[in-house]
């Protein structure tokens, strides 16, 4: 079980465990972006969670739990089966999430 933001509990969605490591920006931790393109990696399934605008820099990154993801934005569970090598993104923070394989 998994307490959501607003301290309902929530089935835990992932195959992966709410600790496993991903990757994301120093901006969405603050609160500064919102998570508009989630990547996830064909060789090992390691997750990205980034601005619409894609990876920045190198040293703009921050590793964090992929509970802390969730904890930041809930609808990122609605991605909990996306497939090793795929990509989603969205227009705007409240718009559906479109997915497609990765280049």
């Amino acid at each position: 079980m998994f307490r959501g933001m607003l301290g309902f509990e929530m089935a835990w969605k992932f195959s992966d465990p709410e600790n496993v490591a991903v990757v994301t920006t120093q901006s969405i931790i603050r609160g500064q972006d919102w998570i508009g393109l989630v990547t996830r990696d064909a060789a090992d399934g390691a997750w990205q969670f980034l601005p619409i605008t894609g990876a920045p820099d190198v040293t703009l990154a921050s590793v964090v739990s992929l509970k802390n993801i969730v904890a930041l934005d809930a609808r990122v569970t609605e991605l909990a089966d996306l497939a090793f090598g795929w990509r989603a993104w969205r227009s705007a923070k409240e718009a559906p999430w479109q997915r497609s394989a990765a280049n």
